[in-house]
């Protein structure tokens, strides 16, 4: 347990981000299945995206480190078989895009992950898998990992999927696409987290795929395309930025952060947004943005695009004067905690006036205290309410070391802006 020094001024740092989590899981499953070597420069280097490196190892993909880059020899969509479960810890996002590249290899592929990694769901995925002439199935016929996919190739055609619990399940289908024997469209109902198909979609472009889409209610892939092997430079990461412009905000302080790409399809880019709307000074550059915090004001705010961010927004909004409300947000109860239920288990932990419904969150700002925060295990928990010490003495968070799933480098950054005691 750590226990965070509020300030005794405004912060004022500049931080420099590491890569994306969602673009490099994308470059490594990607540049597996291209023609040749690909080095992928500025990777992020946490738990979740070694749960991907190893797995895809275990299928016959040389991936290696170098510094900070990741060299990986793609083989053409050919995957070798292997015995051994592969184990993806609570990493939803390798759980999911393994599962789909599984069906590309010829055998029987089986995944697990932790205690909460079962409890996540993946039956769409499954769904959409099968109607591909691939058998994949949940171990336990619940809908949950662990899944065994058993293929003899990817069959193509058409599929119809629903994504309301998650965009990843469209996102994995649509990188293994090109592979298949056929041609494939997909219908796609009930879509969350649209900015992350727009990742997906502007990293299979950078690899030599195209998708064709009709307003996100439909995709297709043509049969035969091939990913090419290249330097790849993966952009700074858009949900780390958010922990860092928050300070400011919450703080009235001054953060600028580098290796920020403003005009970035990454939604979670939208946080800057927000801000401004709360009361916040923005200023964005060429691969940077600051902000300069000033009284903040609560809002209502739809924030099914950001999700990671919910955390990120709750605690800012604990510090705004009125009510927020975030909307639109159910499938974060799918999340690595269920997101609205553990906020709101915190926040009133602190004397914030929470109130949930199954798809929204009702935060009053107002008088705050601290408290020992429980992670629920959950990264994105850990560093918002990290922020919140920055300002109220007292704040101690249990299991910190959960940020190395996303950000190991958190805390260290983190000492740019404030004192940590253990």
């Amino acid at each position: 347990m750590i226990e965070i020094k509020p300030l005794h001024h405004c912060c004022d740092a500049l931080i420099r981000l590491p890569g994306s989590k969602s673009y490099t899981h994308r470059a490594l499953i990607l540049s597996a299945l291209a023609d040749g070597e690909s080095l992928l420069i500025n990777a992020l280097r946490s738990e979740d995206t070694e749960y991907t490196i190893r797995g895809l190892q275990q299928m016959g993909i040389p991936v290696s480190w170098e510094g900070t880059s990741l060299r990986v020899l793609g083989q053409g969509g050919e995957l070798r078989g292997t015995e051994e479960t592969i184990f993806v810890g609570n990493s939803g996002t390798s759980m999911r895009f393994l599962t789909a590249l599984a069906a590309l290899k010829r055998g029987r592929t089986l995944l697990d992950g932790s205690e909460r990694m079962r409890r996540r769901p993946i039956e769409e995925l499954l769904n959409g898998l099968k109607s591909l002439g691939i058998r994949a199935c949940s171990k336990g016929g619940n809908g949950f990992p662990p899944v065994v996919v058993e293929s003899k190739g990817l069959k193509g055609g058409r599929v119809r999927i629903n994504c309301e619990q998650s965009s990843q399940f469209l996102s994995a289908i649509l990188m293994v696409a090109p592979y298949a024997q056929e041609d494939l469209e997909m219908e796609v109902t009930g879509l969350s987290s649209r900015p992350y198909v727009d990742i997906t979609r502007d990293a299979m472009s950078a690899f030599g795929v195209e998708i064709e889409s009709d307003q996100y209610r439909s995709f297709s892939v043509r049969s035969g395309q091939h990913y090419l092997g290249r330097e790849y430079r993966i952009e700074g990461d858009a949900s780390h930025a958010s922990y860092f412009f928050s300070a400011a905000a919450i703080t009235r302080g001054r953060v600028r952060v580098e290796n920020f790409n403003p005009g970035s399809v990454q939604g979670d880019t939208g946080f800057l947004r927000i801000l401004e709307r709360m009361g916040c000074e923005v200023t964005r550059g060429d691969g940077w943005a600051e902000v300069k915090g000033r009284e903040l004001r609560g809002i209502e705010v739809d924030m099914n695009g950001m999700p990671d961010l919910v955390p990120t927004m709750a605690v800012t909004a604990a510090f705004a004067q009125g009510r927020t409300v975030i909307k639109e947000i159910g499938h974060l109860r799918f999340k690595e905690s269920d997101r609205i239920r553990t906020l709101k288990t915190e926040l009133t932990k602190m004397g914030v006036r929470v109130e949930e419904g199954r798809d929204w969150l009702r935060i009053e700002g107002g008088e705050i205290h601290g408290a020992e925060i429980e992670t629920h295990d959950d990264h994105r928990l850990a560093m918002s309410f990290g922020l919140a010490g920055l300002v109220v003495p007292g704040v101690k968070i249990k299991g910190e070391q959960c940020v190395d799933k996303s950000f190991p480098e958190f805390w260290e950054k983190f000492r740019t802006i404030g004192e940590i005691r253990r």
